[in-house]
């Protein structure tokens, strides 16, 4: 049975015989293209996976939930989606990494806005999957805290938390609250805030494709 059932593209990984896998997620309204225009940037040592939320918005925009804004500027998600595209991302992530014969320990997983937030959810509730995250302009979901795993099963494992200081559609402070809760977990944080809004720039994208040249020449296994 085929277990990858999400859209998606890929970039072989290139000169290595012990490749990483790096697992791209789009945010809300976009789609698996949006990405995967970052991976002539990524290190060659990496398969570059990017891929297509679920939900259909219109033609060609997706999410991996919807939500709704309150008055107070707080937001109402819809809980019974983001299960589903966890779910899923947990069955297509394990499917990938086992037909590209990729261990946990050199998975990395993320994206920008709602795919950030996705990947932080699995390194909370599906940290087994992975070597680590990363978040781009995201946050930090309340409905998944009291489904985290064990403090210990994140020991080791790393985290990118990159925000805009001019963002108005995830306010900074979402950013300080990410860093604020794995740093009292057992995670190796990183990341920076950089000038800009909701977007992403070429300062933070070349200090997270370094994040991911240093964790990769860190692997000992």
């Amino acid at each position: 049975m085929n277990d990858t059932l999400l859209q998606s593209l890929e970039r072989p990984a290139a000169g290595t015989p012990t490749p990483w896998l790096l697992v791209l997620m789009h945010g809300v309204g976009s789609n698996e293209q949006d990405l995967f225009g970052l991976a002539p940037y990524v290190p060659p040592h990496f398969h570059v996976l990017s891929l297509r939320a679920p939900f259909v918005l219109g033609p060609g925009s997706y999410a991996w939930f919807e939500f709704d804004v309150r008055p107070d500027g707080s937001r109402a998600i819809d809980g019974e989606q983001e299960l589903a595209s966890r779910e899923a991302l947990t069955r297509e992530i394990a499917a990938h990494a086992q037909r590209l014969g990729v261990p946990p320990a050199r998975v990395l997983v993320g994206g920008f806005s709602q795919g950030g937030i996705m990947g932080l959810s699995l390194l909370l509730t599906q940290p087994s999957l992975m070597q680590g995250a990363f978040a781009l302009h995201s946050r930090l979901l309340p409905e998944v805290l009291t489904l985290a795993a064990p403090a210990a099963e994140l020991a080791g494992k790393q985290l990118w938390v990159s925000h805009g200081l001019q963002d108005m559609v995830i306010p900074l402070a979402q950013a300080q609250r990410i860093r604020e809760h794995f740093g009292a977990l057992p995670v190796a944080l990183d990341g920076a805030d950089f000038p800009g809004g909701h977007e992403l720039r070429p300062a933070e994208l070349q200090q997270w494709i370094a994040w991911l040249q240093r964790i990769t020449s860190k692997e000992t296994t």
